[in-house]
């Protein structure tokens, strides 16, 4: 292509295919240094999506996921045994093993009587064996269809290292338990739990010892032990997550800043702070959507910052005595496995990327914005202009907008690379990654921003981002489009409904009506909507207000619905009703059923279809030729 050449918005060639996102695709999930060794598990989507466990570039337990479904979002699927290999989760069964470099893997958990009857997560080895999170599905299994709505059970035990046998029991009664951590003598152990209706990032409680610590002082945390047996923990109870350490019943400040210590913990296991070997603490902060590492020095003088090159820090843990390893990114890398010298700020990858780096002239890097919202509020996110190293659009044209609303809602739009995100960019398609009130990384009180509003101020900031760009004269305000999962496909169907101003969508796995949720999701978020929207049944007036399908009649955008066969969370007769329901009205809509899937497409087949379908659609609905040669999408008109 020369450099003169004028194609639309929209219709620009771009080497990064949906193929490409998944080709050779190695994400790194979870990370260790251990033992010498570096351990790590990888997503590949070739392969299904399993969750490979991989030793110093060698993969181990071949053919196996290691995967956990506590809470249904895992995390902390393995970890080491204290030895010279790791106890992980197989994902066929759920199954706890203990798997070496050398030996065959051997079970440590007794054999379920179903498939994920009894699930394990987030544990750590004691000495006389491993402690962890156990969630027991035996009895929501015996309650069947018509003899109440039976939960899981979720408990802390410790299980022998050495092969099956029951488990003890080490604590029970409260609805969740995650972060068991014994401490380095093995004569002591700290653990967090919490009950309905709260979230983790709501109100918890910090136990040791079976004795109740911290509590009523909002979220507390990530405890975790220093080598000298102090006991650290992070809580947002001065309006951020900072990180404190416990003397007493006092939490003595070590990092408190105006930045959060902490990820919502959708996932078991993904620690923002280490403490090292010489009691140095490195702490990852992230202020709005952009991440920092600091190092906090053992003699007390004041914490510095490393100039590194990455925007996202996840999985920080100690390397010895004076590094740590993380999985880090940046707007120009993905997601990638680094150890860091805390000392010096040098650094070494330790696992490379899985494919060949992306031509950087097709990629875009975010800007950060802050807008206007309602309610004198303002909301933010990260813009991403169309880019490509040749093609330019007739003068006077606009690019359309994806307008984007993550997930959680109880989430954040992470400043990193996305090549999901740069399919659209480079084929001349903008798009702005809302940061909407109710996100993590402004501070408590943003956070809480959403409590009773949602449905309501998500919304209206997905609305005003787009409205501010288009002021702007940066986008096209003929051509908006919102896209959503989970929560996100949520937002979405309510801008589509309550909202004139987006001319197409795409929901992910999203929520069509809240009363049925609220009686047909999994235990770990069966009383979140109790914060956010209200109590049910109490509340069902304001249910039925902000549930998408009692308002079909005010559609008039068409959509592109999206949605796994295998979904816990979000289950399929959301997806269905509402293309029921816009089917009826003769509004144009495309339904893709992903057999195999749970929340979220894993499989490198899916993730493709669902890409090029949703291109495809959007390029039908808003005139534009794509140059790809896309499948053709089934649309019910």
């Amino acid at each position: 292509m020369s450099d003169s050449a004028t194609q639309p918005f929209g219709s620009w060639p771009s080497p990064i295919s949906a193929a490409s996102l998944v080709a050779d695709a190695a994400v790194p999930v979870n990370l260790w240094s251990h033992g010498g060794r570096i351990w790590l598990t990888e997503s590949r989507p070739q392969e299904a999506g399993r969750n490979a466990l991989v030793c110093d570039g060698r993969d181990l337990w071949d053919g196996v996921s290691v995967r956990t479904r506590v809470h249904s979002y895992g995390g902390g699927a393995w970890w080491p045994d204290g030895g010279g290999g790791v106890y992980a989760s197989d994902d066929a069964d759920g199954r706890l093993w203990r798997v070496g470099t050398d030996a065959a893997a051997r079970p440590v958990s007794p054999e379920p009587e179903f498939a994920h009857g009894r699930r394990y997560a987030d544990g750590r080895s004691d000495g006389a064996g491993l402690v962890c999170v156990r969630e027991d599905h035996h009895g929501v299994a015996e309650a069947g269809a018509g003899e109440g709505n039976r939960e899981a059970v979720n408990q802390l035990v410790r299980l022998g290292g050495d092969g099956p046998a029951e488990a003890e029991i080490v604590a029970s009664g409260a609805d969740f338990y995650a972060w068991p951590r014994p401490s380095p003598d093995g004569r002591h152990l700290a653990w967090i739990q919490w009950d309905h209706p709260n979230m983790p990032w709501d109100h918890t409680e910090l136990w040791v010892d079976g004795r109740r610590r911290v509590a009523g002082m909002g979220s507390v945390v990530e405890p975790q032990w220093g080598p000298d047996g102090r006991l650290y923990v992070v809580s947002d109870h001065r309006g951020w997550w900072n990180l404190y350490r416990l003397e007493g019943s006092d939490l003595v400040a070590v990092f408190e800043t105006d930045a959060e210590v902490h990820r919502p913990a959708w996932v078991f296991d993904d620690p923002s702070y280490a403490v090292c070997d010489d009691h140095t603490v490195v702490v990852a902060a992230v202020r709005g959507s952009l991440a920092e590492l600091w190092v906090v020095p053992a003699d007390g003088s004041a914490p510095r910052l490393l100039d590194l090159p990455w925007t996202s820090y996840g999985c920080v843990r100690p390397a010895g005595p004076h590094a740590v390893t993380a999985i880090c990114a940046s707007p120009t890398q993905e997601p990638t496995a680094v150890r860091i010298d805390v000392a010096d700020g040098a650094w070494q990858t330790v696992r490379p990327a899985g494919r060949a780096a992306v031509d950087p002239a097709y990629v875009t890097s975010p800007r950060p914005i802050s807008f206007p919202t309602t309610d004198g509020a303002r909301a933010h996110g990260l813009y991403y202009r169309p880019a490509h190293p040749s093609a330019r659009a007739p003068g006077g044209e606009r690019p359309p907008l994806l307008v984007l609303g993550h997930g959680g809602p109880t989430g954040a739009a992470r400043s990193q690379l996305q090549l999901g995100i740069q399919y659209w960019t480079s084929r001349g398609i903008a798009v702005v990654d809302v940061n909407y009130r109710g996100s993590t990384g402004y501070g408590t009180a943003y956070r809480e921003a959403l409590r009773g509003r949602w449905g309501l101020s998500d919304v209206e900031d997905c609305v005003a981002a787009a409205r501010h760009l288009v002021d702007a004269g940066e986008v096209d305000g003929d051509r908006l489009i919102i896209r959503g999962s989970s929560a996100g496909g949520y937002t979405t169907l309510c801008a589509l409904a309550f909202h004139r101003v987006f001319a197409a969508g795409a929901s992910r796995y999203g929520i069509a009506d809240l009363a049925a949720l609220a009686v047909d999701t999994h235990k770990f978020e069966a009383r979140y909507m109790d914060t956010l929207v209200g109590p049910y049944p109490e509340a069902a007036d304001v249910y039925a207000a902000r549930s998408p399908i009692g308002f079909v009649d005010r559609f008039e955008a068409p959509m592109i619905v999206l949605q796994g066969a295998d979904d816990e969370v979000v289950p399929p007769n959301q997806a269905e009703m509402i293309v029921a329901a816009l089917e009826q009205r003769s509004i144009p809509v495309a339904y893709l059923l992903f057999e195999g899937e749970q929340h979220g497409f894993r499989r490198a087949e899916n993730i493709v279809s669902a890409l090029e379908a949703e291109l495809a659609f959007f390029a039908e609905m808003l005139g534009f030729t794509p140059a790809d040669t896309l499948p053709p999408v089934a649309i019910r008109r």
